[in-house]
């Protein structure tokens, strides 16, 4: 059955393609290379860059991990490291604030999102 482009499922796809298909830049597909271990794509002559069916799945998943659910690039890498390949429920917990910015500085890495809006409505509590 062709896939996007004409070319069939499972077919390798170039960055280029890949990049178009979920929607970022070529540049953050090779900054993923060095920040996911697992994202490895064939290199053939020249160096170009062919993504597998694999690569493309977990290339959609770092995607959603980091531009729909916000998870910081460590986070995202917690999560699939984690879960082998795929997103655990307890690992969505790790992710940037709701409110849209990076975590400010002084917050430790890794503190589920929860456990935090738990500590702020004790303290609001206490506070009075």
């Amino acid at each position: 059955m062709p896939d996007d482009g004409g070319k069939a499922s499972g077919a390798m796809l170039a960055i280029g393609e890949l990049a178009v298909r979920i929607g970022v830049p070529t540049h953050v597909l090779r900054y993923w290379e060095t920040r996911f271990p697992q994202l490895k794509p064939l290199q053939r002559s020249g160096r170009r860059r062919y993504y597998r069916a694999e690569d493309v799945a977990l290339a959609e998943q770092i995607h959603d991990l980091l531009h729909v659910r916000g998870f910081t690039v460590e986070g995202a890498r917690k999560a699939l490291s984690d879960s082998g390949t795929g997103v655990t429920q307890a690992s969505r917990a790790y992710h940037a604030p709701e409110e849209g910015g990076a975590p400010a500085k002084g917050i430790a890495a890794g503190v589920p999102v929860e456990a935090l809006i738990r500590l702020r409505q004790r303290l609001v509590a206490a506070l009075g």
